[in-house]
Parts: C-alpha cells; structure tokens; sequence
C-alpha cells in the first residue's frame, strides 16, 4: 500500500510516500480502506523536531501503545470503506462506509482499526468531509461543553477560523448563542457565511470586543493560544466560562478531543447530513502531494479543512 511515512522528526520536508507491506485485519479488529484523510494541527505537531513536538510525543508515550517510533504513518482522522472483518467484531460489515480516527495510520491505502475507533458514515456525508471530523468535531464539541452556551449568550471564540474553529462557531450558533470570533482580516467574509461576527485578534482585542458588545460577552473558548481567554478574564467573564485546546491559565479548563462525550461524531455527522451544519474544504491534495497538504496545515492560512486523498 501507499503511505505518508516520516523516519525522522522534521517539518513537511521529512514526509515521503513509500509502499509498504498491505496490514490485514485480525481478531477483533476492521481493516479500512482509506479514501480520504482530514489533517490536523496536531499531526505535525507529532513530527515537528521542536519543543511543542518533543513535549507532545513525551506526552503520547506516557499513555500505553501510543508511544511514537520510527518510521511512523502520518496522520489520523480518515474515511473509507471496509474491506476486511476479523472474526469477533459485530456492527461492521465488508461494504459499510465509515469515518474516524486511527493515531500514525490514517495517510494510507489501508488502515487496521478497532470498533471503538470507527463510525457509520451517514448517508448525505461524503468521504472527504467525514474525514475532518473525528479530532475538530470532537475538540470544538468539548470545548463548547464546559461553556454550554445558550440563546442568552455572547460567546468569543479565538481562532474562529481554524480547523476546529469551524465546528464551534456552528454549534455554538445552533445552541442559540451568538458568536463574536477572533481572525485576520481576510478571513471576515468567511467567518460571516459561518454565522460568527468577526474582530481582528492581536493588540487591542479587548476594546474591539467592547465596540461589538457593548453590554460584554457571556463566555469565551480559545482555540489557539490564550490571548482569547485572558482578553475574556480582563472582560469580567467567570474563568468557569472559558475553555482552551492549546494553553493552561489558572482556574481555566483545557479540554482535548477525547473529553468529549459518547455520541458526539454521530451528532455531528447527522447535523451535515440534514444540512444544518457545513464543514467548509479549504483544499485537498492527492497522497503524492502531502508536503504540500501539510506545508498549508502548518501555515495555518487555510480556511476550513484540508484533506489528503487516496
């Protein structure tokens, strides 16, 4: 099979597409084949050769079977089809389409994955958007819990353009709530068709938070570093009502994917099918041009979501 494979730590350059030997599904297990893999901020962050991706694979080798050797599969959230079922598995068929997350084995032909790893995919879903949504669903999903917003609330969401910014300002929009989210300049128009109103991050933030609500904000989830969050504690909200993916400050949750509650991707994936929620597609790239996926990824300039496909 063909994969995105890294034997060394690095940025894009390090990424190569090798044939290695096709997996097969065993005892227990599903073997996937993969038509589309969503990128996250996260998956290079793995292979960087700096202190972020030093710390965060020291963190992944802390959690049993997830410690990260050499050479390593790039990615992890993907969507296919089953092509093989191993004896013991039940709720899965060869034919069913499905999406989720598989850590170091998504940018691949084929991938080897356990029930609880994968979910039905909806008709009405394509391939290519449901393969975004297992880690920015899941993060933006977890991130909105601890705030739980509602039709009386005015929330500030930093990093409103991101990967995971796309599904908060959406599913904070559909609790009811109004969304007041951090960008650049050239992603105002963007940010609109999303439903959020837009105010340029960096110095000052907090006055032009006040110019656009002038009654103050209700609750803030920062989806990039902690600028968001310390402007929200400086504008009076409670540091009960502000989450953060990417930072730590005193008295503030920072939540991950994995808090978020059982249920959520089929959720949201239902929220697309009926047309209530949309993942835009910033752009997507063949396998033979992965450095060019994740040179976009890296530079953060993408609107939406990019996926690799196979």
């Amino acid at each position: 099979m063909r994969a995105a494979v890294n034997e060394k730590f690095g940025g894009p350059e390090v990424l190569e597409v090798r044939q290695l030997p096709d997996p097969h599904a065993g005892p227990g297990q599903l073997r996937v084949r993969v038509s589309a893999a969503g990128l996250n901020a996260m998956d290079w962050m793995f292979i960087a050769d700096d202190d972020s991706g030093r710390r965060l694979r020291e963190a992944r080798a802390s959690h049993p079977g997830l410690a990260m050797t050499l050479p390593s599969v790039f990615g992890h959230d993907f969507a296919g089809v089953i092509d093989e079922v191993g004896d013991g598995v039940d709720g899965f068929a060869v034919g069913d389409r499905v999406f989720g997350g598989a850590l170091s084995r998504a940018v691949a032909d084929y991938a080897v994955v356990v029930p609880d790893e994968v979910h039905h995919t909806p008709d009405g879903v394509d391939d290519i958007t449901a393969a975004t949504l297992d880690v920015a669903a899941r993060t933006a999903s977890a991130a909105l819990a601890v705030i739980e917003p509602g039709a009386d609330d005015t929330i500030l969401v930093g990093g409103a353009a991101g990967g995971v910014g796309v599904f908060a300002v959406q599913l904070a929009r559909i609790a009811g709530a109004r969304v007041i989210g951090t960008a650049s300049e050239g992603s105002f128009d963007y940010l609109r068709t999303l439903g959020a109103e837009p105010v340029q991050y960096g110095e000052g933030l907090d006055a032009r938070v006040r110019a656009l609500a002038p009654t103050g904000i209700t609750a803030a989830t920062d989806l990039f570093g902690t600028e968001t969050a310390n402007v929200a504690l400086e504008l009076g909200v409670p540091p009960a009502r502000i989450s953060m993916i990417a930072g730590q400050l005193p008295g503030i949750t920072t939540v991950a994917g994995f808090h978020a509650v059982p249920g959520t991707l089929e959720h949201v994936a239902a929220l697309i099918a009926k047309g209530t929620l949309e993942v835009p597609i910033a752009a997507t790239y063949p396998i033979e041009k992965i450095r060019e996926a994740v040179t976009l990824q890296v530079s953060r300039h993408g609107r939406g979501k990019i996926v690799v496909t196979l």
